[in-house]
Protein backbone atom coordinates (compact mmCIF):
# COMPACT_ATOMS: atom_id res chain seq x y z
CA UNK A 1 0.00 0.00 0.00
CA UNK A 2 1.55 3.33 -0.76
CA UNK A 3 1.73 6.01 1.72
CA UNK A 4 -0.78 8.20 0.01
CA UNK A 5 -3.64 5.44 0.34
CA UNK A 6 -2.70 4.80 3.97
CA UNK A 7 -2.98 8.45 4.41
CA UNK A 8 -6.50 9.05 2.30
CA UNK A 9 -7.73 5.88 0.90
CA UNK A 10 -6.67 6.68 -2.61
CA UNK A 11 -3.51 6.92 -4.79
CA UNK A 12 -4.71 10.76 -5.92
CA UNK A 13 -2.63 13.29 -4.26
CA UNK A 14 -3.96 16.00 -2.55
CA UNK A 15 -4.44 19.10 -4.85
CA UNK A 16 -1.38 21.58 -5.14
CA UNK A 17 -1.61 24.59 -3.93
CA UNK A 18 0.78 27.41 -4.59
CA UNK A 19 1.64 30.72 -1.57
CA UNK A 20 1.45 33.92 -3.08
CA UNK A 21 3.01 37.05 -1.18
CA UNK A 22 3.07 40.41 -2.26
CA UNK A 23 4.08 43.37 0.45
CA UNK A 24 1.94 42.63 3.97
CA UNK A 25 -0.80 40.49 1.52
CA UNK A 26 -0.15 36.56 1.81
CA UNK A 27 -2.33 33.95 0.35
CA UNK A 28 -2.90 30.01 -1.14
CA UNK A 29 -3.49 29.71 -4.71
CA UNK A 30 -5.00 26.65 -5.12
CA UNK A 31 -7.62 25.52 -8.19
CA UNK A 32 -8.00 28.67 -9.43
CA UNK A 33 -9.46 29.98 -6.00
CA UNK A 34 -7.45 32.49 -3.35
CA UNK A 35 -7.64 31.20 0.03
CA UNK A 36 -6.77 32.16 3.10
CA UNK A 37 -6.24 36.04 2.34
CA UNK A 38 -4.38 37.34 5.06
CA UNK A 39 -2.55 40.84 5.81
CA UNK A 40 -0.37 40.54 8.33
CA UNK A 41 -0.81 37.60 9.09
CA UNK A 42 -4.55 38.43 9.90
CA UNK A 43 -6.96 36.87 7.72
CA UNK A 44 -9.57 39.34 6.24
CA UNK A 45 -11.08 36.67 3.93
CA UNK A 46 -11.33 32.97 3.78
CA UNK A 47 -11.47 32.41 -0.29
CA UNK A 48 -12.80 34.31 -3.31
CA UNK A 49 -13.20 31.88 -5.85
CA UNK A 50 -15.35 31.85 -9.30
CA UNK A 51 -17.54 28.88 -8.77
CA UNK A 52 -20.33 26.55 -11.07
CA UNK A 53 -22.47 24.49 -9.61
CA UNK A 54 -24.60 21.98 -11.89
CA UNK A 55 -28.27 21.16 -11.35
CA UNK A 56 -27.71 19.13 -8.46
CA UNK A 57 -25.87 21.75 -6.83
CA UNK A 58 -22.26 19.70 -7.78
CA UNK A 59 -19.25 22.00 -8.29
CA UNK A 60 -18.03 21.68 -11.69
CA UNK A 61 -14.11 21.30 -11.02
CA UNK A 62 -12.63 24.13 -13.94
CA UNK A 63 -9.96 22.98 -16.27
CA UNK A 64 -7.02 25.29 -15.52
CA UNK A 65 -4.89 27.15 -18.34
CA UNK A 66 -1.26 28.74 -17.71
CA UNK A 67 -1.44 31.21 -15.07
CA UNK A 68 0.42 34.14 -15.92
CA UNK A 69 2.11 36.90 -13.42
CA UNK A 70 2.88 40.45 -14.64
CA UNK A 71 4.67 41.76 -11.17
CA UNK A 72 5.18 45.60 -12.13
CA UNK A 73 4.38 47.53 -8.87
CA UNK A 74 0.55 45.65 -8.16
CA UNK A 75 0.75 41.74 -8.50
CA UNK A 76 -1.41 40.62 -11.58
CA UNK A 77 -2.22 37.05 -12.18
CA UNK A 78 -4.25 35.98 -15.31
CA UNK A 79 -6.00 32.25 -14.96
CA UNK A 80 -8.22 30.49 -18.04
CA UNK A 81 -10.69 28.55 -16.54
CA UNK A 82 -13.10 26.33 -18.52
CA UNK A 83 -16.16 24.33 -16.68
CA UNK A 84 -17.60 21.38 -19.41
CA UNK A 85 -21.75 20.40 -18.80
CA UNK A 86 -23.19 17.78 -20.80
CA UNK A 87 -24.97 20.76 -23.04
CA UNK A 88 -21.64 23.39 -23.32
CA UNK A 89 -19.01 25.16 -22.43
CA UNK A 90 -18.31 28.13 -19.81
CA UNK A 91 -15.24 29.63 -20.43
CA UNK A 92 -13.88 32.24 -18.02
CA UNK A 93 -10.75 34.38 -18.08
CA UNK A 94 -9.89 35.53 -14.00
CA UNK A 95 -7.50 37.92 -13.58
CA UNK A 96 -6.52 39.47 -9.81
CA UNK A 97 -4.81 42.63 -8.88
CA UNK A 98 -3.17 42.71 -5.49
CA UNK A 99 -1.58 46.24 -3.92
CA UNK A 100 -0.82 47.15 -1.08
CA UNK A 101 -4.26 48.56 0.71
CA UNK A 102 -6.60 45.33 -1.53
CA UNK A 103 -7.02 43.04 -4.31
CA UNK A 104 -9.79 42.40 -7.20
CA UNK A 105 -10.77 39.90 -8.71
CA UNK A 106 -13.21 39.96 -11.91
CA UNK A 107 -14.21 36.95 -14.51
CA UNK A 108 -15.14 37.28 -18.11
CA UNK A 109 -17.07 34.41 -19.45
CA UNK A 110 -18.53 32.95 -22.78
CA UNK A 111 -20.61 29.87 -23.25
CA UNK A 112 -20.85 27.56 -26.06
CA UNK A 113 -23.31 25.37 -26.31
CA UNK A 114 -26.57 25.89 -23.62
CA UNK A 115 -24.84 25.88 -20.54
CA UNK A 116 -26.83 24.76 -17.50
CA UNK A 117 -26.18 25.55 -14.12
CA UNK A 118 -27.35 26.55 -10.80
CA UNK A 119 -24.93 29.57 -10.19
CA UNK A 120 -21.62 30.43 -11.90
CA UNK A 121 -19.95 33.50 -10.77
CA UNK A 122 -17.67 34.49 -7.50
CA UNK A 123 -18.30 33.65 -4.18
CA UNK A 124 -16.53 35.16 -0.96
CA UNK A 125 -15.73 33.47 2.17
CA UNK A 126 -15.70 35.21 5.07
CA UNK A 127 -14.13 33.57 8.50
CA UNK A 128 -16.31 32.77 11.70
CA UNK A 129 -14.11 33.39 14.34
CA UNK A 130 -14.00 36.78 15.10
CA UNK A 131 -16.73 37.90 12.67
CA UNK A 132 -19.97 35.93 13.95
CA UNK A 133 -21.86 38.44 16.03
CA UNK A 134 -19.34 41.81 14.81
CA UNK A 135 -21.51 44.46 12.83
CA UNK A 136 -21.66 44.65 9.50
CA UNK A 137 -22.95 47.35 7.33
CA UNK A 138 -24.16 46.82 3.55
CA UNK A 139 -24.57 49.15 0.91
CA UNK A 140 -27.56 48.03 -1.33
CA UNK A 141 -27.66 48.08 -5.41
CA UNK A 142 -29.46 51.50 -4.97
CA UNK A 143 -27.00 53.45 -2.68
CA UNK A 144 -29.25 52.88 0.60
CA UNK A 145 -27.00 51.50 3.64
CA UNK A 146 -28.02 49.12 6.16
CA UNK A 147 -26.92 48.51 9.52
CA UNK A 148 -26.48 45.22 11.14
CA UNK A 149 -24.77 42.34 12.41
CA UNK A 150 -22.92 38.77 11.21
CA UNK A 151 -25.47 36.11 13.00
CA UNK A 152 -24.16 34.63 16.37
CA UNK A 153 -26.26 31.55 16.23
CA UNK A 154 -27.03 30.33 12.76
CA UNK A 155 -29.32 32.10 10.59
CA UNK A 156 -31.91 29.93 8.95
CA UNK A 157 -32.50 32.48 5.54
CA UNK A 158 -30.05 35.02 4.27
CA UNK A 159 -29.00 37.29 6.40
CA UNK A 160 -27.94 40.15 3.82
CA UNK A 161 -29.84 40.29 0.66
CA UNK A 162 -28.94 43.14 -2.64
CA UNK A 163 -25.68 43.35 -1.40
CA UNK A 164 -23.20 45.69 -3.57
CA UNK A 165 -20.73 45.94 -0.48
CA UNK A 166 -20.27 44.49 2.84
CA UNK A 167 -18.13 46.24 5.54
CA UNK A 168 -17.00 45.13 8.76
CA UNK A 169 -14.40 45.04 11.35
CA UNK A 170 -12.37 41.94 12.58
CA UNK A 171 -8.70 41.80 13.32
CA UNK A 172 -7.86 45.63 13.91
CA UNK A 173 -8.79 46.14 10.02
CA UNK A 174 -11.76 47.64 8.77
CA UNK A 175 -12.65 45.42 5.57
CA UNK A 176 -14.35 46.31 2.48
CA UNK A 177 -16.00 43.88 0.29
CA UNK A 178 -17.86 45.50 -2.96
CA UNK A 179 -19.52 43.43 -5.86
CA UNK A 180 -20.54 44.36 -9.76
CA UNK A 181 -21.90 41.91 -12.28
CA UNK A 182 -24.88 40.68 -10.70
CA UNK A 183 -27.08 40.85 -7.36
CA UNK A 184 -25.09 39.22 -4.71
CA UNK A 185 -26.54 37.75 -1.59
CA UNK A 186 -25.35 36.07 1.73
CA UNK A 187 -26.25 32.77 3.54
CA UNK A 188 -24.94 31.40 6.38
CA UNK A 189 -22.91 28.39 5.72
CA UNK A 190 -21.84 27.44 9.12
CA UNK A 191 -25.30 25.36 8.30
CA UNK A 192 -23.62 23.13 6.04
CA UNK A 193 -20.50 22.88 8.45
CA UNK A 194 -18.23 25.29 6.36
CA UNK A 195 -16.50 27.34 8.37
CA UNK A 196 -17.66 30.80 6.46
CA UNK A 197 -20.44 33.28 6.38
CA UNK A 198 -20.55 32.86 1.66
CA UNK A 199 -21.46 36.04 -0.55
CA UNK A 200 -23.08 34.33 -3.67
CA UNK A 201 -24.68 35.65 -6.69
CA UNK A 202 -27.84 35.11 -8.24
CA UNK A 203 -30.54 35.04 -5.81
CA UNK A 204 -31.83 31.68 -4.51
CA UNK A 205 -35.56 32.88 -5.15
CA UNK A 206 -34.76 32.85 -8.43
CA UNK A 207 -35.18 29.56 -10.95
CA UNK A 208 -32.85 27.18 -11.02
CA UNK A 209 -31.39 25.56 -12.95
CA UNK A 210 -30.73 27.92 -15.47
CA UNK A 211 -29.03 28.27 -19.13
CA UNK A 212 -26.54 30.47 -20.33
CA UNK A 213 -27.34 30.23 -24.45
CA UNK A 214 -24.37 30.30 -27.45
CA UNK A 215 -22.26 33.20 -27.02
CA UNK A 216 -23.72 34.62 -23.66
CA UNK A 217 -21.31 36.56 -22.01
CA UNK A 218 -21.20 37.53 -17.94
CA UNK A 219 -18.74 39.65 -16.48
CA UNK A 220 -18.39 40.31 -12.35
CA UNK A 221 -15.99 41.51 -10.32
CA UNK A 222 -15.02 41.77 -6.44
CA UNK A 223 -12.97 44.36 -4.45
CA UNK A 224 -11.24 43.98 -1.71
CA UNK A 225 -9.76 46.99 0.56
CA UNK A 226 -8.73 47.43 4.16
CA UNK A 227 -7.72 49.76 6.37
CA UNK A 228 -6.40 50.31 9.80
CA UNK A 229 -9.69 50.12 11.98
CA UNK A 230 -10.50 53.14 14.09
CA UNK A 231 -12.23 50.62 17.31
CA UNK A 232 -11.47 46.94 17.45
CA UNK A 233 -14.65 44.80 17.53
CA UNK A 234 -15.65 43.19 20.63
CA UNK A 235 -15.85 39.90 21.37
CA UNK A 236 -18.98 37.51 20.02
CA UNK A 237 -21.36 36.99 23.29
CA UNK A 238 -21.53 33.54 23.39
CA UNK A 239 -23.68 31.68 25.73
CA UNK A 240 -21.10 29.46 27.87
CA UNK A 241 -21.45 25.26 26.75
CA UNK A 242 -23.17 23.20 29.39
CA UNK A 243 -21.38 22.58 32.29
CA UNK A 244 -19.71 19.34 33.46
CA UNK A 245 -20.12 17.81 29.83
CA UNK A 246 -19.69 13.96 29.92
CA UNK A 247 -18.95 12.04 26.70
CA UNK A 248 -21.77 10.86 24.42
CA UNK A 249 -22.42 7.47 23.67
CA UNK A 250 -22.06 6.12 20.34
CA UNK A 251 -24.13 4.72 17.56
CA UNK A 252 -23.51 3.32 14.14
CA UNK A 253 -26.42 3.62 11.41
CA UNK A 254 -27.40 0.34 9.83
CA UNK A 255 -29.68 -0.43 7.13
CA UNK A 256 -32.64 -3.91 6.87
CA UNK A 257 -29.82 -4.95 3.70
CA UNK A 258 -26.87 -4.52 6.37
CA UNK A 259 -28.64 -6.31 9.03
CA UNK A 260 -29.36 -9.18 6.60
CA UNK A 261 -25.74 -9.71 7.24
CA UNK A 262 -25.08 -10.57 10.61
CA UNK A 263 -21.85 -12.19 10.78
CA UNK A 264 -20.37 -9.50 9.46
CA UNK A 265 -22.34 -6.85 11.50
CA UNK A 266 -22.01 -8.80 14.54
CA UNK A 267 -17.86 -8.81 14.34
CA UNK A 268 -17.59 -4.95 13.47
CA UNK A 269 -19.98 -4.56 16.69
CA UNK A 270 -18.41 -6.31 18.86
CA UNK A 271 -14.68 -4.61 17.92
CA UNK A 272 -15.91 -1.08 18.20
CA UNK A 273 -18.31 -1.59 20.95
CA UNK A 274 -20.83 0.63 19.83
CA UNK A 275 -23.14 1.24 22.51
CA UNK A 276 -26.60 1.78 20.46
CA UNK A 277 -27.77 0.64 16.69
CA UNK A 278 -29.31 3.57 14.77
CA UNK A 279 -31.76 1.32 12.48
CA UNK A 280 -32.62 3.39 9.35
CA UNK A 281 -36.24 2.35 7.91
CA UNK A 282 -37.74 3.72 5.08
CA UNK A 283 -41.17 3.86 4.35
CA UNK A 284 -41.17 5.42 1.02
CA UNK A 285 -38.71 2.42 -0.36
CA UNK A 286 -41.00 -0.15 0.77
CA UNK A 287 -42.71 -1.97 3.42
CA UNK A 288 -41.93 -1.60 6.63
CA UNK A 289 -42.40 -4.90 8.08
CA UNK A 290 -39.61 -6.98 5.75
CA UNK A 291 -37.45 -3.95 7.21
CA UNK A 292 -38.42 -4.05 10.89
CA UNK A 293 -37.96 -8.11 10.84
CA UNK A 294 -34.69 -7.50 9.57
CA UNK A 295 -33.32 -5.59 12.73
CA UNK A 296 -35.58 -8.50 15.16
CA UNK A 297 -33.65 -10.68 13.47
CA UNK A 298 -30.05 -9.24 14.05
CA UNK A 299 -31.07 -8.38 17.84
CA UNK A 300 -31.71 -11.95 18.30
CA UNK A 301 -28.10 -13.23 17.79
CA UNK A 302 -26.72 -9.78 18.77
CA UNK A 303 -28.47 -7.92 21.90
CA UNK A 304 -26.05 -5.72 23.76
CA UNK A 305 -26.35 -2.52 21.85
CA UNK A 306 -29.39 -0.41 22.41
CA UNK A 307 -31.22 -0.64 18.76
CA UNK A 308 -33.14 3.17 18.24
CA UNK A 309 -35.20 3.26 14.89
CA UNK A 310 -34.78 6.15 12.59
CA UNK A 311 -38.53 5.67 10.77
CA UNK A 312 -38.78 7.71 7.37
CA UNK A 313 -42.45 7.92 7.02
CA UNK A 314 -44.17 8.00 3.64
CA UNK A 315 -47.15 10.62 4.71
CA UNK A 316 -48.41 10.77 1.21
CA UNK A 317 -51.95 10.94 1.72
CA UNK A 318 -52.69 7.56 1.03
CA UNK A 319 -53.23 6.96 4.94
CA UNK A 320 -53.40 9.47 7.72
CA UNK A 321 -50.67 10.27 10.00
CA UNK A 322 -52.17 8.26 12.65
CA UNK A 323 -52.79 5.62 10.78
CA UNK A 324 -49.39 5.23 9.29
CA UNK A 325 -47.66 5.83 12.43
CA UNK A 326 -50.04 2.66 14.02
CA UNK A 327 -49.42 0.40 11.14
CA UNK A 328 -45.47 1.06 11.84
CA UNK A 329 -45.80 0.27 15.73
CA UNK A 330 -47.44 -2.64 15.22
CA UNK A 331 -45.05 -3.78 12.67
CA UNK A 332 -42.41 -3.42 15.12
CA UNK A 333 -44.39 -4.82 17.53
CA UNK A 334 -45.09 -8.13 15.08
CA UNK A 335 -41.22 -8.41 14.57
CA UNK A 336 -40.52 -8.72 18.34
CA UNK A 337 -38.13 -5.87 17.88
CA UNK A 338 -37.29 -4.34 21.29
CA UNK A 339 -36.35 -0.56 20.61
CA UNK A 340 -34.37 1.98 22.78
CA UNK A 341 -35.49 5.09 21.19
CA UNK A 342 -37.74 6.20 17.79
CA UNK A 343 -37.11 9.12 15.64
CA UNK A 344 -39.61 10.03 13.03
CA UNK A 345 -39.38 12.00 10.13
CA UNK A 346 -41.33 12.81 6.88
CA UNK A 347 -39.73 11.72 3.90
CA UNK A 348 -40.13 15.18 1.89
CA UNK A 349 -38.01 16.35 4.48
CA UNK A 350 -34.90 14.56 3.66
CA UNK A 351 -34.66 17.24 0.76
CA UNK A 352 -34.17 20.91 1.08
CA UNK A 353 -36.56 23.95 0.80
CA UNK A 354 -34.24 26.78 -0.16
CA UNK A 355 -35.27 30.25 -0.22
CA UNK A 356 -37.87 30.75 -2.53
CA UNK A 357 -39.27 27.27 -3.02
CA UNK A 358 -42.28 25.78 -2.24
CA UNK A 359 -42.76 23.87 0.96
CA UNK A 360 -44.07 20.23 -0.02
CA UNK A 361 -46.71 18.65 1.05
CA UNK A 362 -46.48 17.77 4.85
CA UNK A 363 -48.87 17.06 7.63
CA UNK A 364 -48.21 19.80 10.29
CA UNK A 365 -45.13 18.57 12.63
CA UNK A 366 -47.14 18.54 15.98
CA UNK A 367 -49.67 16.23 14.47
CA UNK A 368 -46.86 13.81 13.24
CA UNK A 369 -45.28 13.99 16.79
CA UNK A 370 -48.77 13.89 18.61
CA UNK A 371 -49.42 10.40 16.23
CA UNK A 372 -45.87 9.21 17.36
CA UNK A 373 -46.55 9.74 20.83
CA UNK A 374 -49.68 7.91 20.62
CA UNK A 375 -48.24 4.91 17.76
CA UNK A 376 -45.15 5.12 20.42
CA UNK A 377 -46.30 5.76 24.01
CA UNK A 378 -43.30 4.31 25.84
CA UNK A 379 -40.23 4.95 23.91
CA UNK A 380 -38.23 8.33 24.08
CA UNK A 381 -39.22 10.33 21.23
CA UNK A 382 -36.80 12.19 18.69
CA UNK A 383 -37.58 14.93 16.13
CA UNK A 384 -35.44 17.18 13.60
CA UNK A 385 -34.10 15.93 10.44
CA UNK A 386 -32.25 12.73 8.70
CA UNK A 387 -30.75 15.44 6.59
CA UNK A 388 -28.70 17.99 7.78
CA UNK A 389 -28.92 20.90 9.72
CA UNK A 390 -29.90 23.78 7.61
CA UNK A 391 -33.42 21.90 7.04
CA UNK A 392 -33.57 21.45 10.97
CA UNK A 393 -32.68 24.84 11.03
CA UNK A 394 -35.44 25.84 8.23
CA UNK A 395 -38.29 23.49 9.85
CA UNK A 396 -38.10 23.54 13.48
CA UNK A 397 -39.11 20.52 15.24
CA UNK A 398 -42.14 21.10 18.10
CA UNK A 399 -39.02 20.41 20.82
CA UNK A 400 -41.82 20.68 23.74
CA UNK A 401 -43.05 17.43 22.47
CA UNK A 402 -40.01 15.30 22.29
CA UNK A 403 -37.69 13.83 23.91
CA UNK A 404 -34.40 14.81 21.79
CA UNK A 405 -33.61 16.40 18.49
CA UNK A 406 -30.96 15.60 16.08
CA UNK A 407 -29.68 15.95 12.56
CA UNK A 408 -26.74 14.56 10.55
CA UNK A 409 -23.70 16.34 9.07
CA UNK A 410 -22.01 16.25 6.13
CA UNK A 411 -18.18 18.17 5.77
CA UNK A 412 -18.15 17.81 2.01
CA UNK A 413 -21.46 19.77 0.98
CA UNK A 414 -19.50 22.71 -1.07
CA UNK A 415 -15.84 21.87 -0.63
CA UNK A 416 -14.69 18.51 -0.98
CA UNK A 417 -10.85 19.23 -0.25
CA UNK A 418 -8.58 18.09 2.36
CA UNK A 419 -8.06 21.48 3.69
CA UNK A 420 -12.08 22.68 3.79
CA UNK A 421 -12.96 19.00 5.20
CA UNK A 422 -10.48 19.78 8.26
CA UNK A 423 -11.87 23.49 8.22
CA UNK A 424 -15.17 21.90 9.11
CA UNK A 425 -14.08 21.29 12.59
CA UNK A 426 -14.23 25.00 13.12
CA UNK A 427 -18.10 25.04 12.57
CA UNK A 428 -19.12 22.10 14.52
CA UNK A 429 -19.33 24.47 17.86
CA UNK A 430 -21.16 27.18 16.33
CA UNK A 431 -23.88 23.77 15.21
CA UNK A 432 -23.64 22.05 18.05
CA UNK A 433 -24.98 25.86 19.88
CA UNK A 434 -27.38 26.78 17.50
CA UNK A 435 -29.00 22.86 17.61
CA UNK A 436 -29.04 23.10 21.51
CA UNK A 437 -31.35 26.08 21.54
CA UNK A 438 -33.61 24.72 18.93
CA UNK A 439 -33.95 21.51 21.29
CA UNK A 440 -34.55 24.07 23.96
CA UNK A 441 -33.45 21.93 26.88
CA UNK A 442 -34.50 18.38 25.61
CA UNK A 443 -31.95 15.90 24.43
CA UNK A 444 -29.39 16.49 21.38
CA UNK A 445 -28.43 13.35 19.01
CA UNK A 446 -26.32 14.35 16.10
CA UNK A 447 -25.98 11.79 12.82
CA UNK A 448 -24.84 9.98 10.88
CA UNK A 449 -22.20 12.09 10.38
CA UNK A 450 -19.66 10.53 8.32
CA UNK A 451 -17.20 12.32 5.30
CA UNK A 452 -19.46 10.92 2.63
CA UNK A 453 -22.81 11.79 2.13
CA UNK A 454 -25.38 9.13 2.16
CA UNK A 455 -28.30 11.17 0.81
CA UNK A 456 -27.96 14.56 -0.96
CA UNK A 457 -31.07 16.86 -0.12
CA UNK A 458 -29.77 19.22 -2.28
CA UNK A 459 -30.34 17.31 -5.67
CA UNK A 460 -31.55 14.40 -7.21
CA UNK A 461 -28.97 11.74 -6.27
CA UNK A 462 -25.35 11.87 -4.39
CA UNK A 463 -22.77 12.51 -6.81
CA UNK A 464 -20.80 9.14 -8.56
CA UNK A 465 -16.95 9.31 -7.59
CA UNK A 466 -15.94 5.87 -9.43
CA UNK A 467 -12.29 7.60 -9.48
CA UNK A 468 -12.74 7.27 -5.74
CA UNK A 469 -11.33 11.20 -5.70
CA UNK A 470 -12.27 14.27 -3.42
CA UNK A 471 -15.59 15.07 -4.65
CA UNK A 472 -18.28 17.02 -3.22
CA UNK A 473 -21.38 15.33 -2.01
CA UNK A 474 -20.57 11.91 -2.54
CA UNK A 475 -21.73 9.10 -1.25
CA UNK A 476 -18.57 7.01 -0.65
CA UNK A 477 -15.49 9.15 -0.21
CA UNK A 478 -11.74 7.13 0.08
CA UNK A 479 -10.69 9.31 2.90
CA UNK A 480 -12.79 7.69 5.08
CA UNK A 481 -11.07 4.53 4.59
CA UNK A 482 -7.50 5.96 5.39
CA UNK A 483 -5.63 7.61 8.10
CA UNK A 484 -7.35 10.76 7.02
CA UNK A 485 -11.08 9.25 8.46
CA UNK A 486 -9.54 8.38 11.92
CA UNK A 487 -7.99 11.46 12.51
CA UNK A 488 -11.27 13.99 10.81
CA UNK A 489 -13.39 11.69 13.44
CA UNK A 490 -11.35 11.96 16.23
CA UNK A 491 -11.65 15.82 15.40
CA UNK A 492 -15.22 15.84 15.09
CA UNK A 493 -15.52 13.90 19.19
CA UNK A 494 -13.63 16.92 19.97
CA UNK A 495 -15.18 19.82 18.35
CA UNK A 496 -18.67 18.07 19.41
CA UNK A 497 -17.38 17.01 23.35
CA UNK A 498 -18.06 20.79 25.15
CA UNK A 499 -21.56 20.27 24.30
CA UNK A 500 -23.14 17.13 25.92
CA UNK A 501 -24.61 15.70 22.85
CA UNK A 502 -26.41 12.34 24.36
CA UNK A 503 -25.64 10.29 21.07
CA UNK A 504 -23.13 11.08 18.28
CA UNK A 505 -23.13 8.37 15.24
CA UNK A 506 -19.78 8.91 13.46
CA UNK A 507 -20.18 5.95 10.75
CA UNK A 508 -22.19 3.07 9.67
CA UNK A 509 -21.67 -0.42 10.54
CA UNK A 510 -20.71 -1.85 6.57
CA UNK A 511 -20.54 0.44 3.21
CA UNK A 512 -18.54 2.84 2.02
CA UNK A 513 -19.36 4.47 5.09
CA UNK A 514 -18.85 1.40 7.71
CA UNK A 515 -15.75 0.11 9.68
CA UNK A 516 -14.23 -2.63 7.21
CA UNK A 517 -12.26 -3.00 4.27
CA UNK A 518 -11.07 -5.91 2.18
CA UNK A 519 -7.66 -5.95 4.17
CA UNK A 520 -9.87 -5.75 7.64
CA UNK A 521 -10.88 -3.33 9.92
CA UNK A 522 -10.15 0.10 9.35
CA UNK A 523 -8.06 2.84 10.81
CA UNK A 524 -11.36 4.82 12.14
CA UNK A 525 -12.80 1.54 13.39
CA UNK A 526 -9.65 1.30 15.34
CA UNK A 527 -10.41 5.66 16.86
CA UNK A 528 -14.21 4.43 17.45
CA UNK A 529 -13.11 1.64 19.48
CA UNK A 530 -11.11 4.03 21.96
CA UNK A 531 -13.56 6.76 21.72
CA UNK A 532 -16.77 4.27 22.46
CA UNK A 533 -14.97 2.76 25.52
CA UNK A 534 -15.05 6.86 26.90
CA UNK A 535 -18.96 7.29 26.93
CA UNK A 536 -20.02 8.51 30.18
CA UNK A 537 -16.83 9.80 30.86
CA UNK A 538 -16.47 13.71 32.09
CA UNK A 539 -14.94 15.74 29.34
CA UNK A 540 -11.70 17.65 30.83
CA UNK A 541 -10.72 19.29 27.95
CA UNK A 542 -11.22 19.71 24.23
CA UNK A 543 -9.20 21.30 22.64
CA UNK A 544 -8.30 21.97 18.37
CA UNK A 545 -5.59 24.41 17.69
CA UNK A 546 -2.56 23.91 15.74
CA UNK A 547 -3.65 21.24 13.71
CA UNK A 548 -4.08 18.74 16.65
CA UNK A 549 -6.94 17.58 18.25
CA UNK A 550 -6.81 16.75 21.95
CA UNK A 551 -9.43 15.36 24.28
CA UNK A 552 -8.98 14.57 27.63
CA UNK A 553 -11.74 11.97 28.95
CA UNK A 554 -11.80 10.85 32.25
CA UNK A 555 -8.69 8.99 32.98
CA UNK A 556 -7.28 9.41 29.39
CA UNK A 557 -6.21 11.27 27.08
CA UNK A 558 -6.85 11.00 23.20
CA UNK A 559 -4.97 13.05 20.19
CA UNK A 560 -4.84 13.72 16.83
CA UNK A 561 -2.81 14.88 14.52
CA UNK A 562 -5.39 16.97 11.93
CA UNK A 563 -2.39 17.88 9.45
CA UNK A 564 -0.38 15.92 6.52
CA UNK A 565 3.13 16.76 8.16
CA UNK A 566 4.35 14.81 11.43
CA UNK A 567 3.97 16.70 14.60
CA UNK A 568 3.97 16.42 18.74
CA UNK A 569 4.75 13.34 17.89
CA UNK A 570 2.39 11.74 15.52
CA UNK A 571 2.61 11.18 12.02
CA UNK A 572 0.47 12.69 9.18
CA UNK A 573 -2.84 12.14 10.52
CA UNK A 574 -1.85 10.14 13.18
CA UNK A 575 -3.71 9.44 15.99
CA UNK A 576 -2.80 8.17 20.32
CA UNK A 577 -4.43 7.35 23.02
CA UNK A 578 -3.23 7.30 26.60
CA UNK A 579 -3.99 6.21 30.07
CA UNK A 580 -7.82 4.91 30.74
CA UNK A 581 -9.35 6.17 27.63
CA UNK A 582 -11.25 3.65 25.98
CA UNK A 583 -9.80 0.54 24.06
CA UNK A 584 -7.50 1.57 21.89
CA UNK A 585 -7.50 -1.82 19.77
Amino acid sequence: MSDLHALYGTDTPPEAFETVTHGDVGLTLQGGALRHIRVNGVEVIRSVAFLVRDRDWGTIAPRLGPVERETAGALRVTIPMRFDTATGRLEVALSVEITGTGLRVSAQGRATGGFETNRAGFTVLHPIDGVAGAPATVTHSDGTRESGHFPLLIAPWQPFKDIAALEHVAGGLHIRCAFTGDVFEMEDQRQWGDASFKTYNRPLALPWPYRLEESETLSQSVAITWERAAEAAGPAAWEEPPANPVFPQMALVLTAEDARRADEVIEAVRFAGPQRLLCHVDAAAGPVGPQVAAFAALQSVLAGPCYDLELICRFDGRQSPEEELADHARAVTDAGLALSSVFVCPSVDRQSTPPGSEWPDCPPLDRVHAAAADAFPDLPRGGGMASFFPELNRKRPPSGMLDFVTHGLCPIVHAADDISVVETLEAVPHIARSARAIAAGRGYRIGPASIAMRQNPYGSRTIPNPDLDRVCMADDDPRHRGAFGAAYTIGLATALAPFAADVWTPAAVLGPRGLTGPDGFLPIAHALRALAGSAGQPVHEARIADGMAILHLGGGIVRANLTPRAQDGLPAFGWGAEGNCGRDG
